[in-house]
This record gives C-alpha cells, sequence and structure tokens, in this order.
C-alpha cells in the first residue's frame, strides 16, 4: 500500500442514490424537462416529464446534486455522466449516483476511478446489474484529498486536450462531407475547368472481374507475396490502400493491376455497407474470393475519382442492388449498368480526388493522434491511481517539485 493512502470500500465512503419511481403515463414524447431512461442515458431524451412533477419530486426525494456521477446499473454497466445541474430527471434503479462524504474522496476523482473499475459481483461471477451490494462492496484506492485534487488535475488535462482534438475531427469530418457533396456531385466547380459532365456507365468506362483462391488459412506472416482478403476491405483499408498488410506463400488466382477498386462482395449487415471502395495502387497482389474488381480505363475514368464516387454518391443505388436476406450480395455485374455523373476532364477528376485524398490524409493523422492520446490517458490512470506515480510529496500538502509526470 502506497504511504498515507487507503483501500476503501464505495460504502464506506457514500450512500447509493437514486430518483423516485415516475411511471410510463407520467411521461410525454415531448415537453419541458427531460426524462432519462436507460436507453436515452448519455443520450438525447425520446420522453419527458412536467415541471411541475419535476420540481414536487425534485424537493421531496432524492435528487443529484451538481458535479454528482451518474452511474448505470443496468444495460451497458458503468457507464457514467457528470450531471450539469440543468433540469432534467433519471430512472430509478437503473441510474444510480454516490453520495459521497467529501471529507474522503471528491467527485472530480472518483470519476476517473469509475473509469479502472471492472464490476464484479463479490464472488467474481458475470454480472447483468449493478445491485447495491456490488457497488457498496467495490474497492478504490483513496490518497490524502490534495493529492487526488492534484491527480484530478492532471487527468482533466488531458482529458480536455482529447475533447479539443475530437471537436477537430468532428469538424475536419464535417468539412469533407461538405466537399463530397459539392466536388462529386458537381455542384460546385474548381477553378479552371469549365467542361462538361457527363453520364456513362461503370461497365463503359471499365471492366469487371471477380477475385478468387484465398482464404484465411492460406495467409502467413512471412509470405512471399501480398495479398487482400475481402474483410479486410471492411476493417483495415479506407478509399485508398496506400500498403498492403497481409502476405501469403499461395501464388495461383487472381492478382492486381496499379489502380483497380475493390468492392467486398458480401456482408452480413446491410446492403449499403457493399457501397465501400478502395482503390489499389499496387500490381501483383493477390486478391481473395468475395472482392469485386472493377478495372478502369485510365483514359476515361480516375480509380480514385471512382472509389470516392461509389462510396459516397453510389451508395444508395448499390444498396438498393444488393441481393440476400441474411447474407447480402452484390456482384460485378450488377454494377455494370450504374449511372455515373462524371467530369469529362480526366485531369478534373484527378483534382476533385487528391483534394479528397488529402482530406482523408489528415484525418487519419489525427485520428492516430487521438488514439495515442487516450491510450496516453490510459496510461497515467494505471500509474497515477495506483500511486505508483507521486505528484505530490508525502511530507507537505504541496505538490512536488517534479509535480508533472511524463508518459
Amino acid at each position: 500500500m502506497v504511504e498515507g493512502w487507503e483501500k476503501k470500500k464505495l460504502g464506506d465512503i457514500a450512500e447509493i442514490r437514486m430518483c423516485k419511481r415516475v411511471f410510463a403515463d407520467q411521461t410525454t414524447p415531448t415537453g419541458e424537462i427531460p426524462f432519462y431512461k436507460i436507453g436515452t442515458f448519455g443520450k438525447e431524451p425520446d420522453a419527458f416529464i412536467s415541471r411541475e412533477l419535476y420540481e414536487e419530486y425534485r424537493s421531496k426525494y432524492s435528487f443529484p446534486s451538481k458535479g454528482d456521477i451518474l452511474l448505470s446499473a443496468a444495460g451497458t454497466l458503468g457507464r457514467t455522466v457528470v450531471y450539469d445541474g440543468k433540469p432534467a430527471y433519471y430512472q430509478d434503479s437503473n441510474i444510480v449516483w454516490l453520495d459521497i462524504d467529501h471529507g474522503q474522496v471528491s467527485n472530480d476523482y472518483l470519476f476517473h476511478c469509475y473509469k479502472t473499475i471492472k464490476w464484479a459481483s463479490p464472488e467474481g461471477s458475470t454480472i447483468s446489474r449493478l445491485y447495491n451490494q456490488i457497488i457498496y462492496e467495490t474497492e478504490v484506492l483513496l490518497p490524502p484529498l490534495h493529492e487526488q485534487r492534484t491527480i484530478t488535475e492532471a487527468l482533466s488535462d488531458m482529458d480536455g486536450n482529447i475533447s479539443v482534438l475530437e471537436k477537430l475531427i468532428e469538424k475536419k469530418h464535417n468539412i469533407k462531407y461538405g466537399a463530397i457533396q459539392d466536388l462529386l456531385a458537381g455542384k460546385r466547380r474548381l477553378p479552371g475547368f469549365k467542361g462538361d459532365w457527363n453520364r456513362v456507365l461503370l461497365g463503359d468506362v471499365s471492366e469487371a472481374l471477380k477475385g478468387s483462391g484465398l482464404s484465411k488459412s492460406k495467409v502467413s506472416d512471412d509470405g512471399k507475396y501480398k495479398c487482400i482478403l475481402y474483410g479486410e476491405l471492411f476493417t483495415i483499408y479506407s478509399v485508398v490502400i496506400r500498403s498492403v498488410f497481409s502476405r501469403t506463400d499461395y501464388n495461383e488466382g487472381v492478382k492486381s493491376k496499379s489502380g483497380d477498386v475493390l468492392i467486398p462482395g458480401s456482408t452480413t449487415t446491410k446492403g449499403i455497407d457493399l457501397a465501400r471502395a478502395s482503390t489499389l495502387s499496387f500490381d501483383n497482389v493477390l486478391l481473395g474470393g468475395d472482392i469485386n474488381i472493377i478495372r478502369p480505363d485510365s483514359s476515361k475514368i480516375n480509380s480514385i475519382f471512382l472509389s470516392y464516387y461509389i462510396s459516397n454518391i453510389a451508395k444508395d443505388e448499390i444498396s438498393r442492388r444488393s441481393k440476400g436476406v441474411t447474407i447480402y450480395h452484390i456482384h460485378g455485374n450488377d454494377l455494370k449498368d450504374l449511372d455515373l455523373f462524371i467530369p469529362s476532364s480526366i485531369e478534373e477528376q484527378g483534382v476533385i480526388a487528391e483534394i479528397l485524398n488529402q482530406m482523408d490524409s489528415e484525418l487519419e493523422t489525427l485520428e492516430l493522434k487521438l488514439t495515442k492520446l487516450k491510450m496516453i490517458k490510459q496510461g497515467m490512470m494505471q500509474e497515477l491511481l495506483t500511486g505508483r506515480i507521486r505528484l505530490v510529496t508525502d511530507s507537505e500538502n504541496m505538490p512536488a517539485t517534479n509535480s508533472k509526470p511524463v508518459f
């Protein structure tokens, strides 16, 4: 045990509270005071109660204070929302909070502790609900209050950095969405281009092939040849395939030509998910079964432009053309008469594709940075909430000289 720290059960430092029960006939689909059920907890409400009922229940019964941490006790267990003090009401027993002893713990510190707790029954069995006993028996490590504040500040600073980056990524996604709608549909023309846009059929500007013969069992880490399996089009690759990750010693089947556009041939989700095209800029990559290969005529259509077009403008049409009930399929022959509205100029297609590709590259860089920040935050929590790294001295209620951890 870290000197000055204590291991406490939540039941030793807090009492569980919940709102009074609200019945279905007391709610309406619209209204003034949002009523959050477990299904809308942390999301948009779909039920409301009257202000009169809200004021009555808030004054007579348990109600959270601003800063209290609301906790899901059903559904996805352990989700948290910090109550912001705005008028709202919460489903009893499914959404609870701890009325803490502020002399032992702060809500800000407890919020970060919640992120590390793996909720389990006292016997260690799998649980489907957070009963009061489970919450009360759960243990947390508590440093002195001044050290809790210092830890909270460090973790909250990192949360702030993550939030800023998430908002930037959302903004960039919105900008890209607008560019896709304007540029790919010809609503906005780029400077220097005045040529017509024409309607063509996909089969008139490309050839359709199909991958074959390659399965997961034939993939090996040190294989001689590069390969792509159809499932990787969903999980690994985006609109432009910049590097190929899988390898195999199997050297028979369909091989790529630079500029091929790959579309998955089946999915167990929904047909619109098949509108996912990836341009491969490498020759001689083995292409697995259930991959539709669209091989464009480079004199008529830019392959990266085509991938963006299929993945965005044509996705509803591809969804309509998919066939199946539990498994949805699309074949190259289903796409030959797909109607495209494209610039007659290959150069204009290429510039549009490059703009969108640069946007994607920037988003990938930002998302990698976000992933790294979240990993750093996770490491900080593991070190700071266990006392393996200290931010204050043991002898004084003052920050240590080196008060910022390095991760």
